[in-house]
């Protein structure tokens, strides 16, 4: 069989029924790649782009190792955040089902004493946060000697976080024989000292460049002053019109002043960052998911791994700290071979950052332009602000015609008498025309036949000299009054 095809990995058929039914027919490149690999129980640290599959590249093979009758914790999947825990249970209850596989969500931020009951219907693969599940192992409410299948999903960012010696007290607590997967967009330094510690003669599978974002997905950023940010980003929105929109800051402490803005400007906004507590976080995902609210403002954090379906926007309002994680931001669209558009916002001084993201993840980061309510590069706004050549040769034209009327009108103040015989001429010349002509109110009008027309004779100059004789001489007035002319 084609090694394209489930059945050609090694999946059964209960769990190819399953994905038919979700519509997923087909494996990913990275399925495809690893399920093979993880079924055979080799340890592998897979690098690919986010949104190609990676979730059911594990879950798959490990849900189908686990022993539906054992009533140990079997396999334990780690995730950096709440939400990304969360996404994954709901994936693997889906698929664990037809398997008879129980299945335990342990993050941080819900009530512990709840799951801890929930831990004695004894789940065989248990999903969540390591400070969680750290927690609950410290209270020897866990047991995980029986464990045999580890995967750390976003490798980089749970050894990241700060939470590297709680993974490791959670290792050290399994059995020695078990088997260690990482997954992960992107590969630090750091990652390679991990697998050397954990892993035995790993597998390592990169499927696309390091740091590469998805061919599917359209860079560009849009530069404007700081002051100027909340206002470029409702011109943004307004003109892209995204049904839902994801947008990222690199400071907790502005979440607040943002979502005061673009509420003010009309806009549904809802907030997800660490510190807001585990139902809210949930609820405001789940309106977002359902299209409720069109903006969602995040850090890096809360939204490390999300999975929206069908999300068209990603808008960075600060730029990302890192290459490492722009790329995280872009896979939040552009999933599973879908289009997306990314739009960075800088400042003039930031631009340095654009052209170091477009060296070190050779994606094709562009400069846009806002201009009448499109996105236009700077050939693009030349164009369409340069003025067309048939208006200004019509201008041109025009002009001419306005200067040799002008002429005409000056050299006819000069020569009145020429030009009235001028007149006279195109007078007779134009004798089939019955409609009279008239030169203002005065001066005679011709009909065309019999009559001429007779210009306005110029006004004669009149000189008031009585203005001179005022407060003069008697015998002045008298030598000037006779010397006027009869």
């Amino acid at each position: 069989m084609s090694e394209k095809t489930w059945s050609g990995l090694g999946i059964r058929d209960l769990l190819i029924e399953c994905l038919n039914q979700n519509g997923i027919e087909q494996p990913t490149e990275v399925q495809a790649n690893t399920i093979p690999l993880l079924l055979k129980g080799e340890d592998v640290s897979a690098r690919s782009q986010t949104g190609t599959g990676k979730t059911l590249a594990f879950l798959l093979p490990l849900l189908q190792q686990l022993q539906a009758n054992s009533s140990a914790i079997q396999a334990v999947i780690l995730s950096p955040t709440q939400e990304l825990a969360m996404q994954i249970v709901r994936v693997a209850e889906v698929y664990a089902e037809p398997l008879g596989i129980r299945v335990q969500q342990l993050i941080g931020g819900a009530a512990m004493k709840r799951q801890i009951e929930k831990l004695k219907l004894r789940p065989q693969l248990v999903i969540g946060t390591p400070g969680r599940i750290h927690e609950l192992l410290k209270l020897r409410k866990l047991k995980l000697q029986e464990v045999k299948h580890v995967v750390i999903d976003e490798a980089d960012q749970v050894f990241q976080l700060g939470s590297t010696k709680e993974v490791e007290t959670l290792l050290f607590s399994m059995g020695k024989e078990r088997q260690m997967v990482f997954f992960s967009a992107t590969h630090p330094e750091q990652m390679a000292r991990f697998e050397g510690r954990w892993m035995r003669n790993p597998i390592r599978i990169q499927l696309t460049p390091e740091h590469r974002v998805s061919e599917k997905v359209s860079n560009y950023f849009v530069v404007s002053d700081k002051r100027d940010k909340a206002d470029t980003v409702r011109r943004l929105v307004r003109m892209l019109k995204p049904r839902t929109a994801l947008l990222f800051l690199n400071d907790t402490d502005e979440i607040a002043n943002w979502q005061s803005k673009l509420s003010y400007e009309g806009f549904d906004v809802e907030t997800l960052y660490g510190d807001s507590d585990k139902q809210k976080r949930a609820a405001t995902l789940a309106r977002f998911r359902e299209g409720q609210c069109q903006l969602l403002l995040a850090t890096d954090v809360a939204a490390r791994g999300l999975d929206i379906e069908g999300l068209p926007l990603v808008l960075q309002l600060d730029p990302a700290t890192d290459s490492d994680h722009y790329v995280h931001r872009a896979g939040r669209t552009g999933r599973m071979g879908r289009e997306g558009t990314v739009i960075t916002i800088v400042t003039p001084q930031e631009l340095f950052i654009m052209e170091k993201f477009r060296k070190q993840l050779g994606v094709n980061l562009q400069e846009r332009i806002m201009f009448r309510g499109s996105l236009l590069t700077s050939e693009e706004l030349r164009e369409a602000t340069k003025p067309k050549l048939g208006q200004a040769a019509q201008g041109k034209r025009k002009t001419v015609a306005a200067r040799k009327v002008d002429e005409s009108r000056t050299e006819e103040l000069k020569h009145p008498d020429n030009h009235s015989s001028e007149s006279a001429a195109v007078s007779s010349n134009q004798s089939a025309n019955p409609k009279p002509q008239s030169y203002g109110n005065a001066g005679k009008v011709s009909d065309g036949n019999s009559r001429q027309l007779t210009p306005k004779p110029p006004k004669k100059k009149i000189v008031k000299s009585e203005g001179k004789n005022k407060g003069a001489p008697k015998w002045l007035k008298e030598k000037r009054s006779s010397a006027k002319p009869e």
